[in-house]
């Protein structure tokens, strides 16, 4: 009775947190936004859809996250054959290069890309400032690690064998590449377009920094009804729109990664790298160069851009975060830095208190159907999240917890636990795998030795799963340092976070704004890559990435 009390607690108590900090909110958004402000019909949804913007601006998510899914398929394919497929002097540098921009906050991507194409930026002669190219140049900056990562991760593992039975018969090696080689690839190809596609429908700091009021998508305008014209009641309607797009892309992701993983289970042991050839790998590599080209050129020019004043180049725009600013921003941006490490801090701890609890019970064996049926259940219940985006998790917040009985307009837990959200999904798919993948005879041995459960969870499980709890520790702290989305809405005047300063300093005239705004742009992607460069050192073998 004592263990079943202790499990239904461990379970019980993230239930509890997801139905107060995410489904309360999301409810009471949709109820929002189908019946208005105490209105008996549909009348908030139907003005949104009589709306001629709202056809707009959904077309334009659309359109954005199918074309960056499109240029991160056609950029990241080549260099999963380049990178998994051949050996050369720098393939895990240029592996690390690549991975690079999925660790990076938005906002500070928006921030590179933005100092590329504006008037004294290296590319401002081209016009692209406020274009929609630039917008899907940037998820695709964002996502081709997606791509290079998933099926990168299978084309290393495929049985050579087919191909080379092909090769024999007379199949060109196009031939062998479209009929053999690439219907093998289809579940990572269709799950990783299916998660780029959700990555590009809910982006949200690119687009705010780029895209501007032409180029805005659902989840902007969102933004712009909240936080502008206070229409709470068109904007909670919107957010059903949104949530659908992201619910029906998180289906699709789901069903393609089963079929991924059962080709996964296909693949043989063998792993085949074959070193780079002049003549055969020149055509693919040019695209892995463009990559690299990619990546490099917005964060260079970035660092560079900070370092740019009035009289050249030097260090004031950094003096400046030290010094204190004045107008909107009311603070120094040493402050707003530790807010972000506060508020990452707490969020982290959050994550990791309640990920713990919920990977814990997840990956338990129970012998019934009915049990092992609820456990899938309750995984899939914490990965609910994922298929919201934060906007409309911040947005939840603000119509929900300003009144009794949980008022919490003035405190400083709101980010935090918005934070802690969205972490939480990514806490639970580090260490659910390793947790499952623990041999149950070690513990039924340690059990049958009279250790009891808890000695048993201390002494067995805790150290092998000890690798696993520092990435996903380091997943946390970097996902809440860069975290935006709801930051935006919840974030004090008083007390911002780095990446809002990032956006409020870029949308302010001058150049020493500006300039100031790219050195915390910079500042907020070192604290990010530290965190990550040491959450990747904890990797244990069997976490996988995606």
């Amino acid at each position: 009775m004592t263990r079943r009390i202790g499990w239904g607690l461990a379970g019980g108590i993230p239930l509890a947190f997801l139905a107060v900090f995410f489904a309360w909110p999301v409810g009471a958004l949709l109820a929002r936004g189908l019946f208005g402000e105490g209105a008996a019909g549909l009348s908030g949804f139907a003005a949104v859809l009589a709306s001629p913007r709202t056809g707009t601006v959904v077309a334009t998510t659309l359109a954005q996250a199918a074309a960056g899914t499109v240029v991160s398929l056609a950029l990241g394919l080549p260099c999963a054959w380049v990178l998994y497929r051949t050996r050369f002097l720098g393939r895990g540098l240029v592996r690390a290069v690549v991975t690079i921009p999925f660790a990076l906050p938005s906002v500070v991507v928006g921030v590179a890309f933005k100092s590329l194409v504006i008037a004294t930026g290296p590319l401002g002669a081209w016009g692209l400032d406020g274009t929609w190219a630039i917008v899907v140049a940037s998820l695709a900056f964002f996502n081709v690690a997606v791509v290079v990562r998933t099926v990168g991760a299978l084309w290393a593992s495929l049985d050579p064998r087919p191909g080379q039975v092909a090769a024999v018969l007379g199949a060109s090696p196009p031939r062998v590449l479209l009929t053999v080689t690439l219907p093998a690839l289809a579940p990572a190809i269709a799950s990783s377009a299916a998660l780029v596609f959700l990555f590009c429908a809910s982006a949200y700091g690119v687009v705010m920094v780029l895209g501007g009021p032409t180029w805005g998508t659902i989840e902007t305008e969102i933004w712009f009804l909240t936080q502008q014209l206070l229409d709470l009641t068109a904007a909670a309607a919107l957010s059903i729109i949104q949530l659908g797009v992201v619910t029906a892309c998180l289906l699709v992701t789901n069903r393609l990664q089963l079929r991924l993983a059962h080709a996964q289970r296909l693949r043989t042991d063998e792993r085949v790298a074959d070193r780079w050839r002049w003549r055969r790998d020149l055509l693919p590599s040019i695209p892995v160069a463009g990559v690299v080209v990619l990546v490099a050129l917005p964060l260079t020019n970035l660092g560079l851009r900070s370092l740019r004043t009035a009289s050249g180049y030097g260090l004031d725009h950094y003096v400046a975060l030290f010094t204190g600013l004045s107008g909107p921003l009311a603070v120094p941006v040493t402050s707003a830095v530790g807010n972000s490490l506060r508020t990452a801090a707490a969020a982290s701890v959050l994550a990791l208190v309640l990920g713990i609890l919920v990977s814990l019970v997840v990956s338990r064996r129970p012998r019934s159907l009915p049990g092992r049926r609820a456990l899938g259940l309750l995984d899939a219940t914490f990965m609910l999240p994922l298929g919201v985006s934060a906007v409309t998790v911040g947005f939840g917040f603000l119509i929900t917890l300003n009144r009794p009985p949980l008022d919490l307009r003035s405190s400083m837990v709101l980010v935090p636990i918005a934070q802690a959200m969205v972490a939480l999904p990514l806490v639970v798919r580090v260490l659910l795998p390793v947790l499952r993948a623990i041999d149950p005879r070690l513990k039924e041995a340690a059990a049958v030795l009279g250790a009891s459960p808890g000695r048993v969870l201390a002494t067995v499980e805790a150290p092998l799963a000890g690798r696993a709890l520092g990435l996903a520790t380091g997943f946390a702290l970097a996902t809440s340092l860069g975290e935006f989305g709801a930051t935006s809405f919840l974030a004090r005047p008083d007390a911002p976070t780095l990446p809002v300063v990032v956006f409020r300093l870029m949308g302010r005239p001058g150049l020493e704004n500006q300039g100031t705004g790219m050195a915390a742009a910079v500042l907020l992607a070192v604290l990010t890559a530290t965190v990550m460069a040491a959450a990747e050192r904890m990797r244990p073998m069997e976490a996988s990435t995606w």
